[in-house]
């Protein structure tokens, strides 16, 4: 599983012209599924995602989590984390996950995180979607279960 998180002032998701998500202070988390991605993959992205201390302290020290500051999330389904670009020029994604099960897993996320109390907000799994953002920092941290 590889989600890319990306520390935020204020973010939306729209599709077809409608604002489907948005959130104040938090992390956009950009979530793809690989294959063979299991719960323990899902867990560990949740555990980093609620605990990194990546928001700053009033001396401007990385020493908050968004539990620790009530911040919010919002999430978007991305496959093409899984991009392979090694070969020629239009990109493999031969190692994302399939649709459904990958749906599956993305809305396992989602409930996991708010079942920690956070305020999540989403995307649309699987839809054309704009994301507008405001970085915070910016600060952009990788996850990736497969390293």
């Amino acid at each position: 599983m590889r989600a890319i998180l990306q520390r935020v002032q204020k973010a939306s998701v729209t599709v077809d012209n409608e604002v489907v998500g948005s959130i104040n202070q938090g992390l956009v988390v950009f979530l793809g599924c690989g294959e063979g991605d299991t719960e323990v993959e899902l867990d560990y992205i949740v555990e980093k995602s609620v605990n990194l201390r990546i928001f700053s302290d009033e001396d401007g020290r990385m020493n908050h989590s968004l539990l620790d500051l009530d911040a919010e999330m919002l999430v978007v389904s991305q496959f093409t984390l899984y991009a392979n670009t090694k070969k020629g020029r239009r990109p493999s994604f031969v190692d994302a996950m399939k649709p459904r099960p990958a749906e599956v897993l993305y809305e396992g996320f989602v409930d996991t995180v708010r079942s920690r109390g956070v305020s999540v907000e989403t995307g649309v799994f699987g839809a054309m979607m704009d994301v507008e953002l405001i970085n915070d920092g910016p600060v952009t941290i990788i996850l990736d279960t497969d390293e």
